[in-house]
């Protein structure tokens, strides 16, 4: 495959290049001044005046203490009652033993309570594990067990599958169930709401202390899941300085479109509206937290989050709530662009619908352009970026609708070759990343790190090119994953457990364009000669042992073997290929 680099032409645009654009606001004396720090003995080039440590991004709270942070159904928290709420979450972590480098996790929904878990740990000095609160019960404690976590903070829905596991995690010493509905089944199991009381109570706790810890910009901070080459969720082991990259970034790509605009920068406005963010991307992915929430506490914004994302009621919290930037995956932008209800809703309070983590069809592109006011926006990134590594906005984006963006100024891409060479502007390779947001490695994983990075570079098994601005094109994908609505499913994990029903003689598991997840998984197997299951019995049988996401939207059952090489692999071309043609036809 190869990528399309011709652009539409835009009338007196841009003004500078992308270059200059960067020079002039990375500048000394500029808000974005870049400077250069040691990173592990390699020069890294860094925001001059980005936030050191997460300490530094949650003291930023205090310049918006009276404005509202969180909006969840009937819930609306202050930014002052989530940091009284966080810094008393962060004494009762210290009563119970939490010492810097322990690992606390967070395992719920988008509730208030999943921000004040998350800094409550970091500033003990804890790592902060998010789990994937859509994983099965026995995901969940793998997971749990992976990181050694001594703390869990679970909602009611995550306490339900893990309570009756509970044996299998002896290191776990306490559980703080949130929102639950009923009676503890074991004496580890404590209320949260029974040591800050519910978000309506926030306000009212005193104003706390912060913990007395020594945080560094290199101090590890996170642990964000991902699957990778095992087929096994592998701990990301992020620092301080990591997470704070996003949160200059992510206002950069904006003010340096309005320079190539011709416009001049936006000066900060204390007496502007309160900006507004709907959040339905999952915190406990790192373009949900790195991306969104961090930056909304940095600036003040107010996050409005869903139970789950549903398009009419995102539209309603829109027009409610003036939200003002709506992101995640590509799948939501397009639902809520094509909803045949979205003209009955006053969607102007829009700037910004920005979206990444899965491919984006182009006409997503115009349909925001003529549908909205909102500038578009797309970026690249991974769990091993920390988010966002690649943006760009407006007529950037427009310009280039199948691009991710230029790396942002503080960070590298390049492409290489099998041998690892580099290749020129336009030639094809697998995109490879550097900066100061590339996490130290895999957690307890040193093979894996050896093998992904290398000398600060992080391999990403992406397949792209660059052009000659350094604009990034991705082109397919070295892994075999699919990307369903921004979740990884790890093809070999669903086959492992096909191959466990008694029926089936082998399976692959392919993907299949989707209008709005961009990708959906669709299984191939062949039963074994005798034996007899129906389609919906096996997707029955994965979903008993895996997340729903991960389930197949459809399984083939083939009378013949599968295609398979000289070597006796599985030809996946082939399967993806008749798949193809039957969307094509």
């Amino acid at each position: 495959m190869t990528s399309d680099l011709s652009a539409p032409e835009i009338p007196g645009w841009p003004v500078m290049s992308l270059g200059q654009a960067n020079a002039l606001l990375t500048a000394p004396g500029s808000p974005f001044e870049i400077e250069t720090v040691q990173i592990d003995g390699r020069p890294v080039k860094w925001w001059k005046n980005g936030p050191r440590t997460l300490r530094d991004t949650f003291l930023i709270a205090r310049l918006h203490a009276a404005r509202t942070f969180l909006v969840y159904e009937e819930d609306r928290v202050t930014y002052d009652a989530f940091m009284r709420a966080s810094l008393a979450l962060a004494e009762v972590f210290i009563e119970q033993g939490v010492k810097p480098g322990d690992r606390v996790a967070v395992v719920m929904r988008n509730l208030p309570e999943w921000p004040v878990t998350f800094f409550a740990g970091v500033l003990t000095g804890a790592i902060v594990a998010p789990l994937n609160a859509w994983w099965s019960g026995a995901e969940l404690v793998y997971g749990l067990k992976d990181c050694g976590a001594v703390i869990a903070v679970v909602d009611d829905e995550r306490l339900k599958l893990l309570a009756p596991l509970l044996d299998q995690m002896p290191a776990l010493r306490r559980v703080y169930a949130c929102r639950q509905s009923g009676p503890a089944a074991d004496d580890r199991i404590v209320s949260l709401e029974s040591v800050i009381g519910r978000p309506g109570d926030w306000a009212a706790l005193p104003e706390g202390r912060l913990p007395d810890v020594e945080l560094t910009p290199e101090t590890p901070a996170v642990l964000f899941y991902t699957s990778g080459t095992s087929g096994q969720p592998k701990g990301a082991l992020g620092t301080h300085r990591n997470s704070g990259c996003g949160l200059v970034a992510s206002q950069f790509s904006v003010v340096r479109s309005v320079l190539r605009r011709g416009d001049p920068p936006p000066s900060p406005d204390p007496d502007a509206p309160q900006g507004a963010g709907l959040v339905s991307i999952p915190f406990f992915h790192t373009t949900g937290c790195n991306a969104f929430l961090l930056v909304a506490l940095a600036t003040g914004q107010k996050l409005v989050c869903q139970r789950r994302f549903d398009a009419e009621e995102a539209l309603a919290l829109i027009e409610r709530e003036q939200i003002t930037s709506v992101g995640g995956v590509p799948a939501i932008a397009i639902t809520l662009m094509t909803h045949p209800n979205r003209d009955k809703y006053d969607l102007s309070s829009l700037q910004l619908v920005s979206y990444g983590g899965a491919a984006a069809p182009t006409e997503l592109v115009r349909r925001i352009v003529s549908g909205t006011v909102a500038a578009p926006g797309s970026g690249w990134g991974m769990t091993e970026t920390s988010a966002t590594h690649t943006h760009h906005v407006a007529e950037d984006y427009i310009h280039r609708p199948n691009s991710c963006g230029p790396a942002l100024p503080v960070g590298e891409v390049k492409v290489v070759d099998e041998a690892g060479n580099a290749l020129p502007p336009g030639q094809t390779g697998e995109l490879m990343a550097y900066g100061p947001n590339i996490v130290k490695g895999y957690w307890n994983r040193p093979k894996e790190t050896a093998e992904i990075f290398l000398d600060g570079w992080v391999r990403t098994g992406d397949i792209a090119c660059i052009d000659e601005e350094g604009f990034v094109f991705i082109v397919d994908r070295k892994k075999d994953i699919i990307i369903r609505g921004g979740e990884n499913i790890y093809c070999q994990e669903v086959e492992d457990i096909l191959y466990e029903h008694p029926a089936v003689e082998e399976a692959a598991l392919v993907a299949r364009a989707h209008p709005v997840l961009g990708e959906e998984a669709v299984a191939f197997v062949t039963l074994i000669a005798g034996e007899a299951a129906t389609a919906e019995e096996l997707r029955a049988f994965v979903a008993a042992r895996l997340a729903g996401f991960k389930v197949p939207a459809e399984i083939r059952s083939l009378a013949q073997r599968l295609p398979r090489n000289a070597a006796g692999k599985i030809v996946k071309p082939d399967l993806k290929a008749l798949l193809a043609a039957e969307t094509a036809a």
